[in-house]
């Protein structure tokens, strides 16, 4: 089992930022691929970003330039800091973990980011 904990999330102003952190704990030996997701009302969740374990990363479009992944594999964290955030970027984000030996998903509970004048 792996268990993740996002922080970081709360009510900022548009072009405002905010820093999601991931704690991970478990069987964090096993944990390949991470990444952030976010899930707005009303709608399916999406991707954000991934980071692998050597540490390349992707980013969807819509927050290239913007958002940064990054991972710090001795701490067993994984974050995103969101820069010129827009209110469309208002969501629950979750962190995802991608795991081998056996290949198995875990999500954490999420985080609320609200972008609000």
């Amino acid at each position: 089992q792996v268990q993740l904990v996002e922080s970081g999330g709360g009510l900022v102003q548009p072009g405002g930022s905010l820093r999601l952190s991931c704690a991970a704990s478990g069987r964090i030996f096993a944990i390949a691929d991470m990444g952030w997701y976010r899930q707005a009302p009303g709608k399916q969740r999406e991707l954000v970003a991934l980071i692998t374990n050597a540490g390349r990363t992707n980013y969807v479009d819509f927050v290239k330039g913007r958002f940064t992944i990054s991972r710090d594999s001795a701490k067993n964290m994984v974050y995103l800091q969101m820069n010129s955030l827009k209110p469309e970027d208002t969501a629950v984000y979750y962190c995802k973990a991608d795991c081998v030996l056996p290949p198995k998903t875990y999500w954490g509970q999420g985080t609320q980011v609200t972008v609000s004048s």
